[in-house]
């Protein structure tokens, strides 16, 4: 591709000068004779590089890069001068000049500079490149959505990620604790090694001792090899325990010693190991709460209490739903080969009026069923595992509710007087006496 130069210099035969110098060695050039000229050519195109005179009536060459550089802080510009002023030439630097040549300029030193300022900027564009993909990787595939209550979550994230310190998550089921974790520790300096996870309300308590801690042969019944466990696993990297507030009252103990001291030993062995973990925990019950009735050390809940995170549910974040719901179709959609378009309106609502208690996970399993049921076109309301009739009728006996509360109030605010509530609610008198008699509202 064609490299262009924007010229911008008041003297005609330095401008020409360096036109047909340029061209010759392949560019395009577009010379201007001010400041003011500069800004519209650069206001409707683009320029590799901008050679820009620092002295000229009107806008002054320092003047107009700095409103370039409010435009596009990217801009390669080469400042030129025939006043060889060290303090110019720092100014000019430090409002974001590449570089600067003197005049009478050296045609072949200036295309030199020219080459090296062009390979110095495409570096920068693959260094903006690397760090965008960078970013891309560092945040979970399903951790999505741009509510208030999401924008915390991610500020809370990249607050914690660097810190190495333990972090309680809170969140009902199904909202995406994992995928927090995930994504502390994909941006923290451990993400080169392991995330281990362990669901702790899954396993017993000596099941749960031997993942957590390991077991030497001979440990325990059917203990025919040594094994490690998490915890020596997940050395330098991080570990994630699941549902901490199920864990029995010994683990606990076992837990607070060897999150204190690094150090444990295997089931049935007296070796110590160190391991250098970080441990992230989360829970979707109140472990506070836990702790009064007794169900949890107080000591254990201040060493894991460090720094939490609330994830909101997802009724209390519906903004983000056609987001989730757009990233699901793609997903199941892609990976069923299902040319699925969309959703239609009524199945949309339907969506976004639901009150999700199952949360995120359950809007994930909602939406695949209904690209296996769809397998093209566009999803509609009958394709949703729901009882969509019964959810309306439930919506339909609310709404009346309320109507025949509101009814009531108006009669006994204007005295029972029929036409005059018939006016203030804006609808006829036969109109309100059906609904009297629908809900049954005695007339006086």
């Amino acid at each position: 591709m064609v490299k262009k130069i924007l010229v911008v210099d008041d003297e005609k035969i330095f401008r020409e000068s360096l036109f047909h110098w340029f061209e010759e060695e392949g560019f395009e050039v577009i010379p201007v004779d001010s400041g003011e000229e500069a800004l519209k050519v650069f206001d409707v195109d683009k320029f590799d590089i901008i050679l820009l005179d620092i002295k000229m009536p009107g806008m002054s060459g320092l003047e107009l890069l700095a409103k370039i550089k409010q435009i596009d802080p990217n801009s390669t510009v080469i400042m030129i001068t025939a006043f060889a002023s060290v303090s110019t030439a720092i100014q000019a630097l430090k409002e974001g000049a590449y570089d600067y040549v003197t005049k009478p300029v050296d045609p072949d030193e200036l295309t030199h500079l020219i080459h090296k300022a062009l390979k110095d900027r495409e570096l920068l564009r693959e260094n903006i490149k690397l760090r965008e993909r960078i970013d891309d990787l560092t945040r979970p595939e399903n951790l999505i959505g741009e509510s208030p209550g999401m924008k915390k979550i991610y500020e809370l994230i990249n607050t914690v990620a660097n810190a190495d310190t333990t972090v309680l998550i809170y969140g009902e089921s199904g909202t995406g604790k994992e995928l927090v974790a995930k994504a502390i520790h994909i941006n923290s300096p451990r993400k080169y090694f392991p995330m281990i996870t362990v669901n702790c309300g899954a396993l017993t308590e000596s099941l749960l001792e031997s993942e957590l801690f390991g077991h030497e042969r001979g440990a325990f019944t059917g203990a025919q090899y040594k094994r490690k466990g998490k915890f020596e696993i997940a050395d330098n990297g991080t570990i994630f325990l699941d549902e901490i507030g199920l864990v029995s009252p010994k683990t606990q103990i076992d837990l607070l010693r060897v999150i204190e001291t690094k150090h444990f030993s295997r089931v049935g062995g007296n070796d110590l190991i160190e391991s250098n973990f970080r441990v992230i925990c989360a829970t979707n019950e109140p472990l506070e709460q836990l702790v009064k009735e007794g169900r949890f050390r107080e000591d254990l809940f201040y060493r894991l209490n460090v720094f939490s995170i609330t994830i909101p549910p997802l009724r209390e974040r519906k903004d983000d739903i056609p987001l989730l719901i757009e990233h699901f179709l793609k997903k199941f959609s892609d990976g069923m080969s299902r040319p699925i378009r969309g959703i239609s309106r009524d199945a949309m609502d339907f969506l976004m009026n639901y009150d999700w208690p199952g949360n995120v996970r359950e809007l994930e399993n909602a939406i695949e069923r209904a690209v296996v049921i769809r397998k093209s076109g566009e999803i509609k309301a009958e394709d949703l595992p729901f009882d969509i009739h019964a959810f309306q009728s439930e919506e339909e006996e609310a709404l009346e509710a309320v109507e025949k509360n509101h009814i009531v109030k108006m009669l006994e605010k204007y005295g029972h007087n029929v036409s005059k509530v018939a006016k203030v609610l804006g609808i006829d008198r036969v109109t309100l006496y059906n609904k009297m008699n629908k809900y049954k509202i005695e007339r006086e």
